[in-house]
């Protein structure tokens, strides 16, 4: 049957997942509980079967790091790079490392092993109600001008002045298009830890406060600080052109 058929046969609003994981025992626990829970999902056990079922449309990817036949860190690149699907890591590698080469790579989540279920699931909703909100906000604000830069919500792209692409991770910009979304109103640092999806207890505050700083050392130019710190309560977009 071919993945247009399938995807006809797939009922009607439900989101597609795919569970790549190489041991057959904890892919098929995953899949028939997210099945159970009113998700279409595809198990893959290998890089090659990831991107066979990357064919038809995918809303969220469960990906384990050591695959068979590749790394999972250079996967989640590709998928990244060909897909709008979410990512969520699930592997026992827990080092500080990989999590956060994982967060920054691609990942929404970088859960370890044992899993917990219905935290899984609960993490799960939360990416796909996010990304759903994204498209929205795509849809209505493709691009916006913000002093000498504009962001595309569309293809993550962020430009200078000169037009040329600023180079951003997926957590750096995430973190952008929040600021610049809210339009001058403050966002707590718990919200934005919410945004980049750190919710790992090892990847805390710090983590935003990193990320700013980042961004600032990237956003220069016009002279105007970009992201401003709000005493108390986390940051804003400091600049008041945004058209």
């Amino acid at each position: 049957m071919t993945d247009s058929a399938l995807q006809e046969l797939r009922p009607a609003g439900r989101e597609r997942l795919i569970v790549v994981e190489d041991d057959p025992v904890t892919r098929t626990m995953l899949v028939g509980y997210f099945s159970e829970n009113n998700f279409d999902v595809v198990g893959a056990g290998s890089c090659a079967e990831c991107r066979q079922a990357l064919r038809a449309r995918t809303d969220l990817v469960f990906l384990d790091v050591q695959l068979p036949d590749g790394d999972g860190f250079e996967l989640a690149k590709e998928i990244q790079s060909t897909s709008n699907a979410g990512i969520i890591f699930v592997t026992r590698r827990d080092t500080d490392v990989d999590r956060i080469l994982g967060l920054e790579i691609a990942g929404d989540h970088y859960v370890t092993k044992p899993i917990n279920l219905r935290d899984l699931l609960a993490r799960a909703r939360s990416v796909l109600r996010r990304r759903s909100i994204d498209r929205k906000a795509a849809r209505n604000h493709n691009s916006i001008a913000f002093g000498d830069w504009i962001i595309d919500l569309t293809r993550r792209e962020l430009l200078g002045s000169d037009g040329k692409p600023v180079v951003l991770t997926r957590a750096e910009f995430d973190l952008l298009a929040a600021l610049v979304g809210a339009d001058g109103r403050p966002l707590s640092r718990d919200y934005l830890i919410e945004v980049v999806s750190n919710r790992q207890a090892e990847v805390d505050i710090r983590t935003v406060d990193a990320l700013v700083a980042r961004l600032r050392r990237k956003l220069v130019g016009s002279g105007t600080p970009v992201i401003a710190t709000v005493t108390g309560v986390g940051y804003k977009l400091a600049l008041s052109e945004r058209l």
